[in-house]
């Protein structure tokens, strides 16, 4: 048992499913302890609510990132609807991960103001509920999509389409240079990484 779990430790899928209730669970149970620390004006009480949900937004990034890492394997053990469910999931994370970061170091903020500026932990406190509530609905949101990639019997509902992708393809500048030396009937050569290809009657000219 002990060697199965330590095997699974390297592979970043499974270390993803690891960390991946955190965010959302964290930040569930921060929120019933902030709650409470208000309806008794405890400031101790508080303050651990705020660790609580510190912890639980900073969990977000090993989430992310194990799980962009074992977005390859995992992809290739989807069906073709989990394939979306799943690139929709990522999309989401990449996009939305950044509302747990700003929570956590304002959760930080917080622990300070609770005990150097006693008079403003209360709206402070507040302040931090509402946005630690829209938080979580935005976990549930990301964490909505990765519950339908391998369990078939949640799919109450087609995957949704990625139009953002074509919509970077097409506001890509490299592709939107390739495109228009295709349009004008130009082969490209290749070039180093990052640079866009140039086209042969270009080089033919400046040789």
């Amino acid at each position: 048992m002990l060697e199965g779990f330590l095997k699974g430790l390297e592979q970043p899928e499974y270390i993803h499913v690891l960390f991946n209730p955190l965010p959302v669970y964290g930040l569930a149970m921060g929120l019933i302890g902030l709650i409470i620390g208000l309806v008794l004006r405890s400031r101790e009480v508080r303050t651990g609510a705020f660790a609580v949900i510190l912890i639980a937004a900073a969990s977000a990034w090993p989430t992310l990132h194990y799980g962009q890492h074992g977005y390859d394997r995992v992809k290739g053990m989807a069906d073709s609807e989990g394939q979306k469910w799943l690139d929709e999931h990522k999309h989401r994370g990449e996009q939305l991960m950044y509302v747990f970061y700003a929570l956590g170091a304002l959760a930080l903020v917080s622990i300070a103001v609770e005990w150097k500026r006693p008079k403003a932990a209360l709206p402070v406190a507040i302040t931090r509920l509402m946005l630690a509530t829209g938080t979580l609905g935005v976990g549930g949101y990301i964490a909505y999509t990765g519950g339908h990639i391998r369990h078939k019997e949640f799919r109450f509902e087609p995957a949704p389409e990625l139009r953002h992708r074509g919509a970077s393809r097409l506001t890509n500048p490299r592709n939107a240079l390739a495109r228009l030396f295709r349009a004008q009937g130009f082969s490209c050569l290749s070039t180093p990484p990052g640079y866009p290809s140039i086209p042969e009657a270009l080089r033919s000219r400046h040789p």
